[in-house]
């Protein structure tokens, strides 16, 4: 089956283990996707099947969009709150100190990688070298926010951001850094991505949806661009 899917990925299913999952469901040796959401995070992942995986340098490189929820207050090694809690504290921030810095990191800015990422080092991934209580030198990276906006809190009192940005962006470093000008420290609570260049999460099917009828979810690769097909 020569296409694409959009998938409405659930929690604690990484990136890999839907494609993992297709393969079985989709009987497709050749499945990928275009950009990896960590196992806590939920949303559009745009996986591609069959000869429809030489797509992918179209899709790779689209801006993505979050809705992201900001914990203040409290560090940790991954930056989001399944990590290791490093320090906690009370915090006494307002919604006019939280938007005064949020100018900061919009637009080009540059990007510290966290250790826990995928990113290679000497051949290792950082996230082996950290689960070894490891840290090694990391350039940051460049890296465009093209919208960044405070919505409400949500019930637990965390901030909610919607964010917009370019290919390899990591939210939860960008929750770190707005906790860490603050001066109270922050992480990410949860991330939902709504938007994958032209896709929406609207569009996108869960993998229950997928396994009953899966030939009737996946779309013609016209979808990507219109001159690409599953001869190129």
């Amino acid at each position: 089956m020569d296409g694409l899917l959009l998938v409405d990925k659930p929690s604690d299913w990484t990136s890999m283990d839907v494609c993992a999952h297709l393969r079985g469901v989709l009987h497709e040796r050749h499945i990928g996707h275009t950009g990896t959401l960590d196992p806590n995070a939920t949303g559009l992942l745009v996986v591609l099947t069959g000869k429809g995986t030489k797509a992918a340098k179209y899709l790779e490189n689209d801006t993505k969009e979050y809705v992201a929820r900001l914990r203040l207050g409290l560090r940790t090694d991954t930056q989001d709150i399944w990590g290791t809690h490093l320090t906690e504290s009370t915090v006494s921030v307002s919604r006019e100190d939280l938007e005064a810095v949020l100018p900061r990191f919009r637009g080009p800015i540059l990007q510290m990688p966290p250790m826990y990422s995928a990113i290679k080092r000497h051949g290792q991934k950082l996230y082996e070298i950290a689960r070894r209580g490891g840290e090694v030198e990391r350039e940051p990276r460049p890296i465009t926010i093209h919208r960044l906006e405070l919505l409400a809190p949500d019930e637990s009192g965390d901030w909610v951001l919607s964010v917009t940005c370019s290919k390899g962006t990591y939210i939860r470093t960008l929750c770190a850094d707005i906790g860490d000008t603050l001066g109270c420290g922050g992480c990410m609570s949860a991330l939902r991505r709504v938007r994958c260049g032209d896709f929406t999460i609207d569009e996108a099917h869960t993998l229950e949806e997928i396994r009953s009828a899966p030939e009737a979810y996946i779309l013609p690769l016209d979808h990507v661009r219109p001159e690409v097909n599953a001869s190129e």
